[in-house]
């Protein structure tokens, strides 16, 4: 185990630093791909135990294709609760596929996948890392924002079922460009509830551009509340994805990992009345997970309430197009 931990912290750290040199596609087209599905019945491993906290474990797939893209998933929102979905990679795909469930709403496969390159501006597609490196994704109605690394920006899209379009412009981000890390830049993005002193305003985080005191930055885009907040960072852990719940608070996803650990995953659940221009917000621990458990390098987020009233928790790994590591769909119900 100890060496299997440091073998994917070697091969991330790298993949962080250098990006992962994937080509784009030559026609902005969704490519059909047939996803092989493997199921992960026990979230940590040699144990039948499914509760961890606050959170039950449903069920999980370790996801394959035959595809050469396939891979690299950096963001996944529902369109569909559930069911229906869509995504980013970091190597600048979409990715659109359906969730399937067996009676007792357990995940056992995925279908109707496709991929398909993003273009700019100009309908055309551009295969340099530093301007495809999509890694955040929210989706309200219609809308789709995506924020992307390297070159920092966050762009606005329409939602298509299948085959997604040109960049309708670009959101200011807020934060001063000069405190943005060249590859920790926007990381998380999400659309607060109407209902919330936010008043559905789009919160976007960072994944670890830092000020002086360690915090890592993060804006809300609009609305009364618009402006610069801080969120404190707490150990080796960087932001990679966040949603809003239920409930109204804010879940963070976020990641770890180092040479003698290996990777690591938690979740921190902040009450969303603390967000606000100037502030420096923090939040409650619900769960960290280390190599112990079937995570890989976790970057994909979404939650929604169910059909029996309870708020379920999805997360997706980014491989990093790396035959070492995995892409993992791991999904939860949040208890009271």
């Amino acid at each position: 185990m100890r060496n299997r931990a440091i073998l994917a912290a070697v091969l991330i750290s790298t993949t962080f630093l250098f990006g992962s040199g994937l080509a784009g596609a030559q026609e902005a087209v969704a490519i059909p791909a047939e996803i092989r599905s493997y199921p992960i019945r026990s979230f940590k491993i040699g144990s039948t135990e499914t509760r961890f906290g606050r959170l039950e474990f449903v069920g999980g797939l370790e996801l394959r294709s035959a595809l050469d893209h396939f891979g690299s998933m950096s963001g996944f929102r529902y369109v569909v609760p559930g069911s229906g979905f869509i995504g980013v990679t970091d190597s600048g795909f979409w990715y659109h596929g359906t969730l399937e469930r067996d009676g007792n709403g357990v995940p056992v496969g995925v279908s109707g996948f496709s991929m398909q390159p993003m273009v700019n501006a100009s309908g055309a597609i551009n295969n340099e890392k530093w301007h495809t490196d999509a890694e955040a994704l929210a989706v309200q109605g219609s809308e789709v924002t995506v924020g992307f690394e390297r070159e920092h920006r966050i762009a606005t899209f329409d939602l298509a079922s299948a085959n997604m379009g040109t960049p309708n412009g670009t959101v200011p981000f807020l934060v001063p460009a000069y405190e943005l890390r060249r590859n920790k830049g926007f990381e998380a993005i999400a659309y607060s509830p109407e209902d919330s002193g936010l008043e559905g305003a789009r919160v976007a985080i960072t994944e670890r551009s830092i000020d002086k005191q360690g915090n890592i930055f993060a804006a809300v885009l609009e609305g009364p509340r618009k402006g610069v907040f801080k969120v404190k960072r707490r150990g080796t852990f960087d932001i990679t994805a966040c949603t809003f719940l239920a409930d109204g608070s804010l879940l963070l996803l976020e990641r770890s990992f180092n040479m003698a650990e290996g990777v690591k995953m938690r979740f921190r659940q902040v009450d969303t009345a603390t967000i606000a221009k100037g502030r420096t917000i923090d939040g409650t621990i619900l769960f960290e997970a280390d190599l112990n458990f079937q995570i890989d390098n976790m970057e994909g987020l979404d939650a929604w309430i169910d059909e029996q009233g309870r708020q379920r928790i999805a997360v997706v790994s980014d491989d990093n197009h790396s035959i070492l590591q995995r892409n993992l769909y791991l999904e939860f119900i949040l208890t009271e």
